[in-house]
């Protein structure tokens, strides 16, 4: 494994963490379902967490954990922006479509998440010594959240853009109350949705 890709792996994840605490704060200020709030709190909080978690890995691999890079920069720029799409809908002031852009700009936002703890599993599994234990220790604490956040957050979306189109929604989301933790697991609650439509 190429050492300066790892360490550009974990510079981008914590930026991202980073980014997703605001995207979360941001998200918060549209949403106008009680359920969806509750969920989105306690996504904050994990996702607060999750960063603490990836600054006790730098601290323990003894990497620096305020490095720039280039792709650190661009996951940044990412994040804001996410965040200024969520800004511009809340200032449009339709508050279910406020609602809406931002359960997409978190499914965006969950998607890159997601991907990024999948690779630190990765390098986990092809690592030795003390990168492994810290970086095994690491996703095994955030794994399951992070499948949560991504398909919960998928199936938000999905429902409250049928229920913005007139059409029949299931709310909170069947990924939600079958507590989905699987890609497969969330085509099955999707599809059992449409049964019932």
């Amino acid at each position: 494994m190429k050492a300066s890709q790892v360490k550009e792996l974990l510079l981008q994840s914590l930026e991202h963490e980073r980014g997703g605490i605001k995207v979360y704060e941001t998200a918060l200020k549209c949403v106008v379902n009680d359920d969806l709030e509750e969920e989105w709190e306690k996504y904050l909080d994990q996702t607060r967490n999750h960063e603490r978690i990836l600054i006790g890995v730098f601290a323990e691999l003894k990497l620096d954990p305020e490095e720039p890079s280039p792709g650190r920069a661009v996951v940044k720029l990412l994040g804001g922006a996410l965040v200024q799409a969520i800004e511009t809908a809340l200032k449009a002031g339709n508050p279910t479509a406020a609602e809406l852009v931002a359960c997409e700009c978190v499914t965006l936002a969950e998607t890159k998440d997601h991907a990024d703890w999948e690779l630190i599993k990765k390098v986990a599994e092809h690592s030795t010594g003390e990168q492994k234990k810290v970086l095994q220790a690491a996703a095994a604490e955030v794994e399951d959240q992070e499948d949560e956040h991504l398909y919960h957050t998928k199936g938000w979306c999905r429902e409250l853009w049928l229920q913005s189109l007139g059409l029949k929604a299931v709310l909170p989301p069947p990924e939600e109350r079958k507590h989905v933790m699987t890609a497969i697991g969330a085509s099955r609650a999707e599809k059992a949705s449409e049964k019932n439509r």
